[in-house]
C-alpha cells in the first residue's frame, strides 16, 4: 500500500491480481449480477488508487478495507436501483452437460443466491463476508463498520430468515413434484 500511495503501478497491479477474484465474488453475491459486479469492482479499485493514503494499517487489513469500499458501493448501487435487481433464477446457470450431482449443487447454489438477495442488505453482507469470503467476525464487522456483537446479531437474524426462505422454496418444489 505504501508503494501504491507513491503511485507505483506495478504494486497496484499486484494488489488487483491478489484481491480481484475474492472481491468480485463478494460483489456478485451482493448484487446477483456479474456485469454490475464488474462495474462495482472496477470502481472499488479506482477508489483504492485515488485514495490509497486513507488506508490505516493499524485499523484494518487491506482485504478488509477493500471489502468495506466494495460494500459501500453495493449499498449505493442498491439505493440507486431499488426494485431493479436481476432475478438470477431466470438466468440459465445450469450446464446440462455436467454430471447430475454437479448440476444439483449448482441448482442449490442458485437457490441460496436468490434467497440471499431477499435478505436485507446488512444481513446478506454479514453472511457473505463470513461464509463466502471467509472473514472472521471481527474482520467482517470492521468491513461493515459495526461492532462484532451487531454483526453476530445480523448473522443470526439473516440465517433464520434464509432458513425460512429456503424451507418455503423446498415446500414449493416438493408440492410441484406431487
Amino acid at each position: 500500500m505504501q508503494r501504491i500511495i507513491c503511485g507505483d503501478h506495478e504494486a497496484f497491479a499486484t494488489l488487483v491480481d491478489r484481491h480481484l477474484d475474492a472481491l468480485h465474488g463478494f460483489v456478485q453475491r451482493m448484487l446477483g449480477n456479474p456485469a454490475d459486479a464488474d462495474d462495482i469492482v472496477q470502481d472499488t479499485f479506482l477508489r483504492v488508487w485515488q485514495k490509497a493514503s486513507l488506508w490505516r494499517p493499524k485499523q484494518a487489513k487491506v482485504s478488509t478495507w477493500l471489502h468495506s469500499i466494495a460494500h459501500n458501493l453495493c449499498i449505493d448501487f442498491h439505493r440507486r436501483h431499488k426494485g431493479e435487481m436481476v432475478d438470477i433464477t431466470e438466468v440459465e446457470l445450469i450446464d446440462p452437460h455436467q454430471p447430475a450431482d454437479f448440476r444439483q449443487q449448482e441448482e442449490v447454489a442458485a437457490l441460496v443466491q436468490a434467497a440471499l438477495q431477499q435478505l436485507p442488505e446488512s444481513q446478506s453482507s454479514a453472511i457473505i463476508l463470513c461464509h463466502y469470503q471467509g472473514m472472521t467476525n471481527r474482520e467482517a464487522a470492521e468491513a461493515l463498520n459495526i461492532s462484532v456483537s451487531a454483526l453476530e446479531s445480523l448473522m443470526a437474524r439473516g440465517r433464520r430468515k434464509l432458513k425460512k426462505i429456503l424451507q418455503a422454496q423446498s415446500a414449493e418444489l416438493l408440492g410441484e413434484l406431487e
